[in-house]
């Protein structure tokens, strides 16, 4: 029985794309806080480039230990609107060419947590920070970025959902890959290892491992062998599957750490054959992603995942579940390019996938207002149903609907979605906070 389940791994990883997408140690700055900024990024760089400075070299011992792919190594940080609020400054980017630099001085791929909470009003640092975002992305290579906008306890800040779609206009207009390494949230999580979105919380401890898994083909393997079943059996199928595979996540977790480690369990799809979560929904039984039943679907395979996933470890966490990235799943892009899958049905199925709208490209000359208005209906979703739900939308100068924007690696490419162009303008501008929902009263 043990050969057949290494035998079932082996399989997984060679043919199914199984993959550890990454570990991600999060790191707090909270200590590195200073009135002078020189001081506060020099303890910056210090404090990551020690505690990270093995985080490379052991990923790559695991990998070769036992023959499991890691395809990223991370680490995040305390939000820096936080952590630079002390120093007066009047932009922050000296702190992300901090990140970047300390970021290539460890050898990782990403660091995330250039970032701002701001789902109750702003602090002194978040406007500045969120001011800082367009030049810092555009002259850091490795930094991401994640802005929080609302919660289901708070509501949502329309003042900054009104600064964010200024803000990746600006972006764009500097850099188009900058904003897919920015996310904007509802009820962002403190410990999701996943980039763009990653950040370490206040509430967590000063070093921590975050572990996440990602098998797309896996889930459609298994999937494939009990065809024209119930759906209870599909989802049973997910669920154990989702197991197998949070528990490989789980060793991973617990090896890199010396202790368990968070585990992320989430169907994120690359542009590779084979790793598509719009293929998992196609062999479900739609004959393409975006019809009618895709959003039924979504949530049970979302569902399913979580399910597996908490049997299989205690500390599930971050963002687990299932990710619906246009550019980086060729079955969504085929979906696009077909006309079954609009933005308008995207927004729907982020009421029950794991995040939200996101590497979608649209036209360049999109109003900001516009880009506000999707954020802010992204947060809506979020805010009422008590989940995480975010916005990566990536304005492409010069381009149109059914154009095609080349982003390259794991980001794939992506079709240009139309917006709808009936303005939000005046909605937008009216700022303010949206209150909270009833049910958030549950003290």
């Amino acid at each position: 029985m043990e050969i057949e389940k290494i035998q079932e791994t082996i399989r997984m990883i060679a043919d199914e794309n199984l993959d550890v997408r990454t570990i991600t140690m999060g790191i707090s700055l909270l200590d590195c806080i200073d009135s002078d900024s020189d001081r506060a990024c020099q303890k910056i760089y210090d404090k990551i480039t020690t505690k990270a400075q093995d985080l490379v070299k052991v990923g790559r011992q695991i990998e070769a230990e036992f023959g499991l792919p890691i395809v990223n190594k991370r680490v995040t940080v305390t939000p820096i609107a936080l952590i630079a609020a002390a120093s007066g400054d009047a932009d922050y980017v000296k702190y992300a060419k901090t990140l970047d630099r300390a970021a290539h001085a460890v050898g990782i791929d990403f660091i995330g947590g250039f970032s701002a909470l701001t789902q109750k009003g702003y602090q002194s640092g978040d406007r500045v920070l969120i001011n800082s975002l367009p030049q810092a992305l555009a002259e850091t290579e490795l930094v991401c970025a994640s802005v929080n906008v609302g919660s289901t306890r708070s509501g949502i800040n329309m003042d900054a959902v009104k600064d964010m779609g200024t803000v990746i206009k600006r972006a764009s207009e500097l850099d188009l890959m900058a904003n897919a390494k920015l996310v904007v949230f509802c009820n962002a999580v403190e410990d999701n290892p996943f980039m763009a979105g990653g950040f370490h919380g206040v509430s967590e401890p000063d070093v921590v491992i975050n572990a996440g898994v990602s098998g797309p083909g896996v889930v459609k393997a298994a999937l494939e062998k009990v065809k024209g079943q119930p759906m209870d059996v599909v989802a049973e199928t997910i669920k154990q599957t989702a197991f197998k595979v949070t528990r490989m996540g789980q060793l991973v977790g617990t090896i890199a750490a010396q202790r368990l480690g968070i585990v992320d369990l989430s169907l994120a799809p690359t542009p590779a054959i084979g790793d598509s979560v719009a293929q998992i929904l196609e062999e479900i039984g739609l004959e393409q992603v975006g019809t009618h039943g895709t959003t039924a679907a979504l949530a049970m395979l979302n569902d399913a995942v979580k399910k597996g996933g908490i049997m299989a470890c205690s500390h599930v966490g971050g963002l687990s579940g299932a990710f619906i990235p246009v550019s980086e799943d060729a079955g969504m892009i085929d979906a696009v390019n077909a006309h079954t899958l609009s933005l308008d049905k995207l927004e729907a199925m982020t009421a029950v996938c794991s995040v939200g709208l996101d590497m979608i490209a649209i036209p360049g000359d999109t109003p900001a207002e516009t880009i506000s208005a999707m954020i802010a209906d992204e947060a809506a979703i979020g805010m009422i149903n008590n989940k995480t739900t975010a916005v990566r939308v990536i304005p492409v100068a010069g381009k149109q609907v059914g154009e095609t924007v080349e982003f390259g690696g794991l980001l794939g490419h992506a079709p240009i979605m139309g917006v709808n162009k009936a303005s939000s303008a005046a909605m937008i501008h009216r700022g303010g906070q949206l209150p909270a929902p009833v049910h958030s009263f549950k003290n």
